[in-house]
């Protein structure tokens, strides 16, 4: 922990920032004089701030094996004559063409012209410069090591730009590819590690829209998701006052001013979205972003702000349409003289029961929003029929029976997904596991799962409810229902994960109780 020193606010910071590296110069001569006189020559040189590290190689081969090993040498003086009259120019070719490197940058020093003359190796090699040894005087080749440093370090910031557009690219479509709030802002952080390289990690957090706060809540920041050393503060949630002074200063500085703030060993991102809520994100790691990193991180950090407004538009778009869905269940339901909270807990119990089968999250949310389209159908059926307190006689359970067909007809015209998971839902809930069902008498699991699972459900919640035709059972005459229709009307699989989460479904019924 020597160059390391703490702040109040418990985070480890380098004491002073790390020198540059020094630029790596190869020298390739078969004259171990050669070697000396550079070093003594250049020994006191700077570029920038940056010294200079020499590789020596006596040989084309050996040249060939340090360029190899150190892929980011500036520049190779590199002679001509060595182990064959031609080695310098096969290295020159060798690098450009076989090692693919063309940002090295290349100057042929040659004490015999004659092997190598000048007009004939600039056309064709790719090489800098060509300066014979006899001419390279002290303050020549000062000039000739800076020209070619110079040139150096601008091929090299435009390839770190391209390959940096490359991963803000590759880190955008990553967030883009994320429907979720509650994946996006991992997703976030772990592009940026990505793409900036943190190793101290970050802190993302949120700020309700005005809407959707308590009173309590006035502008306090939700802590949503973290990485590396600030974990730590995940567990507090709401409570931003304990976190630490500094971090949380820079935090309300990005959230008053609506700015990112770059600070010299972190910044904080800031986001709004369509619902004027907003969002923070504070990276703990600065010191060594250069001048680049930052405007690579700030172009990432608007891909971000488009992909946060378009999340929350689609969810928008999404959440309008499942609105709809459930004002669509309801009235059937209302028609039928059921209250609109029944279709909420047959949606909510067929996720339970879907995810304690195994079933995908993103499945079993799909199947809590069409879950409750089950009986849609209800709405074709006459107020006499559907709505009469005593036992059907024959043509009444059938017309009433005609509900499953019809509300799958009416759902199965959609492109949706949701509502084709609907319609399936529809015609195959009243469906048994022994075949005696309808309206197809499917059995076992010809029987979509998604039927299977909603029979269960909308019967468990039907029993516990009050009908016209009925009061709400007790919870051990609805288990010893299913119990004795194990195997027979309901999926055995569905029945075993209906008792496995009882005690969680139960508590459905005081979440969304039935109107008074």
């Amino acid at each position: 922990m020597d160059d390391l020193v703490m702040l109040e606010d418990g985070l480890d910071l380098p004491a002073t920032a790390p020198s540059p590296p020094p630029w790596k110069i190869l020298v390739v001569d078969d004259e171990p004089e050669i070697h000396a006189v550079t070093r003594l020559v250049l020994g006191d040189f700077q570029f920038e701030s940056r010294r200079l590290q020499f590789l020596s190689a006596y040989s084309g081969a050996e040249g060939k094996a340090l360029l190899k090993e150190h892929p980011d040498v500036a520049l190779m003086l590199l002679d001509v004559v060595m182990e064959t009259e031609h080695s310098g120019l096969d290295v020159a070719r060798w690098t450009r063409d076989e090692l693919n490197n063309h940002f090295v940058r290349i100057v042929l020093r040659t004490g015999q012209p004659g092997q190598a003359p000048e007009h004939k190796v600039t056309n064709e090699y790719d090489i800098n410069d060509y300066k014979e040894k006899t001419e390279l005087t002290t303050q020549k080749l000062n000039a000739t090591v800076r020209v070619a440093l110079r040139g150096y370090r601008d091929i090299m910031a435009v390839e770190r730009a391209r390959q940096g557009l490359e991963r803000v690219i590759g880190a955008s479509t990553q967030i883009f590819s994320h429907q979720r709030s509650s994946e996006f802002a991992s997703a976030v952080l772990s592009q940026l590690v990505a793409l900036a390289g943190m190793e101290r990690g970050a802190l993302y957090v949120r700020v309700p829209p005005p809407g959707n706060r308590r009173p309590t809540d006035t502008e306090r920041f939700e802590i949503t998701a973290a990485t590396g050393e600030f974990e730590r503060y995940l567990s507090l949630r709401r409570d931003e006052e304990a976190l630490p002074e500094t971090l949380r200063n820079s935090l309300h500085a990005a959230f008053e001013s609506k700015q990112h703030q770059f600070r010299e060993d972190h910044y904080v991102l800031h986001f709004t979205d369509s619902q004027h809520g907003e969002s923070l994100l504070y990276v703990g790691d600065a010191w060594n972003l250069s001048e680049m990193d930052f405007k690579l991180v700030e172009l990432f950090c608007t891909n971000v702000s488009i992909a946060f407004e378009n999340l929350h538009l689609n969810q928008e778009l999404f959440e309008s349409q499942l609105e709809m869905i459930c004002l669509l269940a309801g009235a059937a339901e209302t028609r039928s003289k059921e209250t609109a909270a029944h279709v909420q807990r047959v949606g909510l119990a067929a996720e339970i029961l879907a995810l304690a089968l195994g079933e995908s999250a993103h499945d079993a949310e799909m199947l809590r929003h069409a879950a409750p389209l089950h009986d849609i159908g209800k709405i074709g059926i006459p107020d006499a029929v559907l709505n009469k307190p005593g036992p059907h006689d024959a043509d009444e359970q059938r017309v009433m029976r005609g509900h499953a067909e019809l509300g799958a007809a009416m759902l199965r015209s959609s492109r949706r997904p949701v509502l084709q998971l609907a319609a399936e839902i529809a015609a195959s809930h009243h469906e048994n596991w022994d075949g005696t069902g309808y309206p197809n008498q499917l059995a076992g699991e010809a029987i979509p799962l998604s039927g299977r699972i909603v029979a269960v459900a909308d019967v468990w919640d039907a029993l516990g409810s009050r009908r016209c035709y009925k009061s709400p059972w007790e919870t051990a005459e609805i288990r010893r229902y299913f119990e004795a229709h194990r195997g027979s009307k309901f999926d055995p699989a569905v029945v075993d994960a209906l008792f496995d989460n009882w005690e969680r479904l139960q508590a459905l019924r005081q979440d969304y109780p039935d109107a008074p």
